[in-house]
């Protein structure tokens, strides 16, 4: 027979054991910062005939900013969604992790970490996300997803030329007409123009376009640009980025001369003719060339060519009883030189 008290003990020997098994973790351990490693923000791929192929760069540091030595391992996790079930809004039902091996931080260099599959269905979407891990408790935020819409790619653009111009470069190709696998494009193509400064990191300029030619203007006359075309076939409306052409190099040239000279005024000396002009404030300006015409001819010939530091020619070849019409011209640094028009003339009778 229970009593109250036999009763409250039971209910106070109950709630101890409840509480005793309450202990312990409820999920799993936290691993400190110092050696988490930094989320990977540089995902990319690329596609070829057989497959895509994803590249990252190996995280460096910790979240807390310590340097990391090794990466244990690379988690890459993969969606797949059939092009008639996508939804834009939808959340990615990304699968189970495949484990990559890591390896060690190179601290002098960027060490790129690799991924490539083949098991690849037309018509579906794809999603990729990769985190790094420093143990099996200690994993990296996601990394920023990469998403393609596969079909075999469209092979990369040939013939690319690349023609210099005043501040600008025109770059032109021949169009794709065969898929990597050599069957014939039946969609839509678009061309993605790159450009770089090393050949090494290309950034793309403008949008994709249909036109196999394109004009980069704002260029720096006289420094190098190397630039590659990447083609783009568009699937249904969705792209499907294909191969690359070689890298083909280009140096914008100045071809804008100098204003003409200002002015221009002529002294007789004892010796001769003397020429003076205005200075020019031109940064680029080289050099002056100094042209003569006497009597009733149409037609002035060059006598002279001066330092641009100097606004002075001395002509020394007239006669006493002659008459002459001077004009400057100013020319630049360029190779060949771009030569300004000629100034207005300044004449003198003897």
């Amino acid at each position: 027979m229970f009593t109250k008290t036999h009763v409250a003990g039971a209910i106070l020997l109950s709630g101890t054991l409840f509480l005793a098994g309450g202990c312990g973790y409820k999920t799993d351990p936290v691993p400190p910062d110092s050696i988490v490693p930094q989320a990977i923000e540089d995902l990319r791929y690329s596609v070829s005939e057989k497959g895509v192929t994803l590249t990252w760069t190996f995280p460096k540091e910790t979240i807390r900013g310590t340097d990391l030595s090794d990466i244990a391992a690379f988690d890459v996790y993969r969606a797949v969604v059939p092009m008639n079930d996508y939804c834009p809004t939808c959340p990615i039902p990304f699968g189970d992790a495949i484990q990559i091996a890591g390896g060690v931080v190179d601290p002098e260099a960027d060490r790129m970490g690799t991924y490539e599959t083949a098991l690849l269905r037309s018509g579906h979407k794809y999603f990729f996300k990769v985190n790094a891990r420093t143990s099996w408790w200690a994993a990296s935020a996601d990394s920023n997803i990469i998403s393609f819409v596969w079909h075999i790619p469209a092979r990369g653009p040939q013939g690319l030329t690349a023609e210099a111009a005043d501040s600008s470069a025109t770059i032109s190709w021949q169009p794709v007409t065969t898929l990597m696998d050599g069957q014939n494009v039946t969609y839509p193509m678009l061309y993605q123009v790159q450009r770089s400064k090393d050949n090494k990191g290309f950034n793309n300029i403008g949008k994709a376009k249909a036109e196999t030619k394109f004009v980069d203007s704002a260029l720096n006359n006289g420094e190098t640009y190397y630039y590659k075309v990447q083609s783009i076939l568009m699937v249904d409306g969705n792209p499907v980025s294909g191969g690359i052409s070689e890298s083909v190099s280009i140096a914008a040239v100045d071809q804008t001369p100098p204003a003409p000279p200002t002015g221009i005024t002529v002294v007789e000396t004892a010796t001769g003719n003397k020429i003076f002009w205005d200075k020019s404030q031109e940064a680029d300006v080289k050099g002056y060339r100094v042209y003569r015409r006497s009597g009733t001819a149409k037609t002035s010939k060059q006598i002279g060519d001066v330092s641009g530091v100097y606004s002075i020619f001395e002509d020394k070849k007239v006669s006493a009883d002659g008459s002459y019409y001077y004009s400057v011209t100013a020319y630049d640094q360029t190779e060949p030189t771009n030569e300004s028009e000629k100034s207005q003339e300044a004449s003198i009778r003897h």
